[in-house]
């Protein structure tokens, strides 16, 4: 067939497979996207296939897996079958990597987001980040744990309102 014949199937662009990622969500935080998270890293579009690379936020992160199924599965419902994730390590991922957008989509669904950049060198100095309350805008608030619903938030309280809360901790 010819380039450019209607009946020649067209393999889609790495832009169209990025605009389909869009829509596949954290399992665990189901208002961010993986491009919301930055791990999305890469799409590789090839005469073999479709290449996805992905970085989780920690080594073991137990979403990853079902992100992975939901990259085949949106990806699958737009016609690409022959689609790999390759889950990329290095760099590590980092908050830094959380869009503006992923930030707002935190705070609006009542969890704080990293309130600072992962290099600050803050806690080598034994002095903890001002994190103020999503619920009610609050800098008076304290850390009830460290581990707040998922290892990567820790769980916090607002001296103020009283609500506990969760804060996407600084990785």
């Amino acid at each position: 067939m010819r380039a450019g014949d209607p009946t020649t199937p067209t393999r889609p662009g790495a832009e169209d497979i990025r605009h389909w990622l869009e829509t596949v969500t954290d399992p665990e935080i189901p208002v961010l996207t993986i491009a919301d998270l930055g791990i999305l890293q890469d799409v590789h579009v090839t005469e073999d296939g479709v290449e996805v690379v992905i970085t989780p936020t920690y080594s073991g992160c137990p979403a990853m897996r079902t992100i992975e199924e939901n990259i085949v599965e949106v990806l699958g419902r737009h016609g690409v079958d022959d689609v790999r994730v390759t889950t990329r390590i290095s760099p590590p991922w980092t908050t830094d990597w959380l869009s503006e957008e992923g930030r707002r989509k935190l705070l609006a669904y009542g969890i704080a987001p990293p309130a600072e950049q992962s290099t600050s060198k803050k806690a080598l100095f034994g002095t903890s980040p001002v994190i103020a309350c999503p619920q009610c805008g609050s800098t008076r608030t304290s850390r009830i744990s460290e581990f707040g619903s998922t290892a990567c938030k820790a769980l916090y309280r607002c001296e103020d309102c009283l609500e506990p809360f969760d804060y996407f901790k600084c990785i």
